[in-house]
């Protein structure tokens, strides 16, 4: 139950002795960081799941998920203005809720970050395989798949994690300008999807609505919040960001606006392209429409070759954001040392992205994730919830203090934002309630065995965890 108090955080930030981290990344470098993790995942990987479970109305499911995450975000902005260290919704449980709490956050986050990372690598494989198809070739299956899958290796997935971790390796900011760079790219060809699908844009395809009702739609709007996951990733970067508190809470801010707006409009060109029937059964939904709708090879070729750098992207800053966790959770010695190692080079966590990045390579390739990449949207709706829950902590217990953002509609919006995070993680399946879980389970278990024992902050007698808190 101890808590760290914020201007402990900040100290141990500057006087780490593993060393501290550079800070380098400005507001737009830090919504590309958003936006990179975001955008893409639930567009180009999941809408042929979600299409047939929610028909037509699959843009309402974008939206209904988009104003989940945003009652969420408005949260994320205040605590990422008061609290300006790496670690994310783990960091901020921490100064609220307790040590016990922000590790159960922080595992929720490796589920979020590292398995959903792993979850769209694989997904590059179908990209790939349609860029292939487009000189008559394709992968051979025992390349295409994992074991479980009848293969041997998930190559392009592999691939995709070895070129996001070499780029996280040579630096924040080389890392976050590639970023940049192939974010700008995702936007460009989302924008000519939507381009071309209205050229083929059909009313009656909206018709009806909601052919599988309500819960059809409430259903999807569970799944496609696994496109959402990753808005977040600008707050690991606290310790990175020049001016933490101004630009933390509008990279937050401007990275929700910008990918709801491009998911609904890409979500109703698409299905206004296609009878919602159509999308049942298909992977890289996308591409397909592009190949039906203008016959050239060339502009397939080009849409899909986009597509795997889109993805690249979302590895890339995802991967990011789960190092900075894990450096944070090691720094308070809830992990090992390993991970909150500085590099005196790159001023980055350089073994930490190492291990990570082999550990989510092999997962990747190896592993049909199944059920477990479903999880990760119930384990990042609860970590989105405890950060409403944070914001409320601090309003009450700590009115006074500077904040850079105030969520607006205090305390209507994090209870909102709580509340539609329990209704969104109500309408998951039984099954990944199950593998939730069993992966909490191994966490506690990990907690118990590691953590709690390896604590610094445990490890200080009552008056030096007084001393400690008064900070």
């Amino acid at each position: 139950m101890r808590r760290k108090s914020i201007a402990a955080m900040s100290r141990d930030a500057e006087s780490n002795s593993g060393g501290h981290l550079k800070r380098s990344l400005g507001v737009v470098q830090l919504v590309m960081i958003s936006v990179g993790a975001t955008l893409g995942t639930g567009i180009l990987v999941i809408l042929g799941e979600a299409v047939p479970m929610a028909g037509p109305a699959t843009w309402l499911a974008f939206v209904i998920a988009g104003i989940t995450a945003l009652l969420c975000a408005v949260s994320y902005a205040e605590m990422a203005g008061m609290v300006p260290v790496s670690g994310s919704s783990y960091s901020y449980s921490y100064a609220t809720l307790g040590e016990g709490i922000a590790w159960i956050c922080g595992w929720c986050l490796v589920l979020e970050y590292a398995v959903s990372a792993a979850a769209v690598a694989v997904g590059a494989g179908a990209y790939v395989n349609e860029t292939l198809q487009i000189f008559g070739l394709s992968l051979p299956d025992a390349l295409a798949n994992g074991p479980a899958e009848g293969g041997i290796i998930n190559l392009p997935a592999l691939l995709v994690v070895v070129l996001a971790t070499a780029l996280l390796l040579r630096g924040a900011k080389e890392s976050a300008t590639a970023n940049t760079i192939m974010v700008l790219i995702k936007i460009a060809i989302l924008i000519f999807f939507v381009i071309v699908a209205f050229t083929a844009f059909d009313s009656g395809n909206f018709e009806p609505l909601m052919p599988m009702g309500i819960a059809g739609v409430s259903g999807a709007a569970s799944m496609v919040f696994f496109s959402y996951i990753g808005f977040d990733a600008a707050s690991t970067a606290g310790e990175e960001a020049k001016n933490p508190q101004r630009d933390l809470p509008r990279a937050i801010m401007i990275a929700m606006a910008l990918v709801t707006a491009l998911y609904v409009l890409v979500a109703v060109a698409a299905v206004g392209a296609r009878d919602w029937e159509w999308f049942s059964g298909t992977e890289a939904a996308l591409v397909q429409i592009v190949s039906e709708i203008t016959g050239q090879r060339w502009l397939v070729l080009i849409f899909a070759v986009s597509a795997v750098i889109a993805i690249i992207s979302v590895v890339l800053t995802v991967l990011y954001g789960q190092t900075r966790i894990l450096f944070s959770m090691s720094r308070d010695g809830l992990m090992p040392g390993i991970f909150g190692r500085v590099s005196p080079k790159t001023m980055t966590p350089r073994a930490g992205t190492l291990v990570t990045g082999l550990v989510v390579a092999v997962t990747a390739a190896l592993i049909p994730l199944g059920q477990l990449a479903e999880a990760t949207s119930i384990g990042t709706l609860f970590a989105f919830a405890l950060v409403s829950v944070s914001v409320m902590y601090l309003r009450k217990t700590q009115p006074e203090a500077p904040r850079s953002f105030r969520v607006p509609l205090y305390p209507v919006v994090p209870i909102l934002g709580i509340a539609a995070c329990l209704y969104l993680m109500l309408n998951l399946a039984v099954i990944t309630w199950v593998v939730f879980g069993i992966w909490m389970l191994v966490g506690i278990g990990i907690y118990f065995m590691y953590g709690r024992r390896h604590s610094r902050l445990g490890a200080l007698d009552e008056h030096e965890y007084q001393e400690e808190l008064a900070l």
